[in-house]
């Protein structure tokens, strides 16, 4: 069973945010070769989230302006979106079959999503005690991301998350999470 990393990009904070793009790849962590089984992406329907009332912030569509061009194309381009009821099905099955889920900080991920799920009376599809935080993995053991990887971009920022995980695993040697 493999573990899953998730990422996503906003235009807010606020734990009721609405939510641009979801990266999702599965990995083992303790495989020290870069290896991802599974790898997903989503871009959320902007407007459904509108309507459910969802969060819009002036200072984060600000920052947003102040990204690289390719990233703020990828995350606010229209085409691709797609609804609650077309993505929360794949998003589950990733979900039930992962071993760990890991963000870069879950009160951030982890609870946007659960917001969302609640918010559309969908059961959430993961145990909180199964939720891990990279941020703090990485923090504690010497992050080593690479600061030029194509930053908020979902997909990419799982990926270069799993390899920083990998590295300081490998680095320290951990054989238990």
């Amino acid at each position: 069973m493999a573990d899953l990393m998730i990422d996503i990009e906003t235009l807010s904070i606020k734990p009721n945010a609405v939510i641009l793009t979801l990266g999702a790849v599965t990995f083992d962590p303790f495989d020290p070769v870069e290896r991802f089984f599974s790898e997903s992406y989503f871009r959320f329907d902007i407007d459904e989230q509108l309507e459910l009332g969802r969060d819009v912030n002036e200072d984060t569509i600000l920052w947003w302006g102040k990204q690289s061009e390719e990233s703020r194309l990828e995350a606010l381009a229209e085409d691709g979106r797609v609804k609650f009821d077309t993505y929360a099905p794949a998003i589950t099955k990733m979900v039930v079959n992962a071993k760990r889920i890991w963000a870069q900080g879950p009160t951030f991920d982890i609870c946007l999503l659960e917001n969302l799920y609640r918010q559309k009376d969908t059961p959430i599809p993961w145990q909180y005690y199964n939720v891990r935080d990279s941020r703090t993995l990485l923090q504690a053991l010497g992050d080593s991301r690479n600061a030029g990887a194509k930053a908020h971009n979902a997909l990419e920022d799982c990926k270069e998350q799993i390899r920083a995980i990998k590295r300081v695993i490998a680095k320290h040697e951990l054989k238990t999470l």
